[in-house]
């Protein structure tokens, strides 16, 4: 089941990602390059940045926990397009990673696990 998801969240990220495209050719004449997205994701961890603090009470921000999801959401969806337009497994990348974190990290905490 959760390779179906997986793929569905994939094949629903791509859809939107060709929808855009449409859309910026239609109204622009063009579409984003991969370093346009780039800039985009970061725009979007940046208003996430403050919907985190705004939900720790460190500032005000409008929109409150539906706000934060949308923006959690919304970069995932980025990095999901990132990945393609970079040809990159991230089931792959991910399982290697999380297992070179997790043998960085407890061969530095003390006693054996």
């Amino acid at each position: 089941m959760a390779e179906l998801d997986e793929l569905l969240l994939q094949q629903r990220a791509r859809r939107i990602h060709d929808l855009y495209d449409e859309l910026n050719l239609r109204e622009r004449g063009r579409v984003w390059t991969r370093e346009e997205f780039m800039l985009g994701f970061m725009g979007d961890v940046g208003d996430l940045a403050k919907l985190v603090m705004a939900e720790e009470g460190a500032r005000e921000m409008p929109g409150g926990r539906q706000a934060l999801e949308h923006e959690l959401a919304d970069c995932l969806w980025s990095v999901l397009i990132l990945a393609h337009r970079y040809d990159v497994d991230l089931r792959t990348a991910f399982g290697r990673t999380m297992t070179e974190l997790e043998q960085a990290i407890t061969a530095r905490l003390p006693g054996e696990r």
